[in-house]
């Protein structure tokens, strides 16, 4: 698949390159504008470009946003993303490691506010860039990615994805409870779980 990622920090960049890793096609999005990523795109080769972020929403088949929360807001024009499969791979907080009192509503609502239309899917936001990097490719029990979303084709086709890269989706219901459940401040934020020990957890 072509998958649009904005955000080209530590973990938007270690996306990039498990992607590539796995035979995906990656079009890169930051701030900055494309120039600001030669170094990247020469380390993950053909498979990866860059572009404006409304450029890359307009050539993925799937959008992944790794941007500070507060930069999602206004970020794109609202039709460049309509009926787009929408990763929010965000983190709602007040200050250093202080998750945001959203009044009780996930991040990923809010997001869906911001941008109607959208098939959004809370995932790819739990792990930290580490692990994230070598987990996919490591011995042993796979761990798990959630996703959470009221899209249920949208909802498999991020687990698709996920299971490329070697780890295990694992579902953990509707955009709200369970956005909550991932987000910061819930218990699966910074939590790394294998398939069998998320599975054990979401079914309680």
């Amino acid at each position: 698949m072509r998958i649009g990622i904005i955000g080209t920090g530590r973990i938007g960049s270690t996306l990039a390159r498990i992607l590539v890793a796995a035979d995906h096609q990656v079009v890169l999005a930051n701030a900055r504008g494309p120039r600001s990523l030669a170094a990247l795109l020469a380390e993950l080769g053909p498979a990866a470009s860059a572009a404006y972020p409304a450029e890359a929403a307009a050539r993925s088949e799937v959008l992944v946003l790794m941007v500070p929360f507060d930069g999602v807001q206004g970020l794109l024009p609202q039709d460049a993303v309509r009926d787009t499969v929408l990763v929010d791979a965000t983190n709602a907080f007040d200050g250093p490691g202080n998750a945001r009192n959203l009044g009780g509503r996930g991040s990923s609502e809010l997001v869906a506010e911001w941008y109607p239309g959208t098939r959004i899917v809370k995932s790819l936001n739990t792990m930290h860039f580490e692990t994230l990097a070598v987990a996919g490719t490591a011995p042993g029990p796979r761990l798990a990615h959630f996703t959470a979303g009221d899209d249920g084709k949208a909802k498999e086709i991020v687990a698709g994805i996920i299971t490329d890269l070697g780890f295990a989706p694992v579902d953990t219901g509707p955009l709200h409870s369970g956005g909550i459940l991932q987000q910061p401040g819930g218990p699966l934020f910074n939590r790394p779980l294998t398939e069998a020990q998320a599975l054990a957890w979401t079914s309680h």
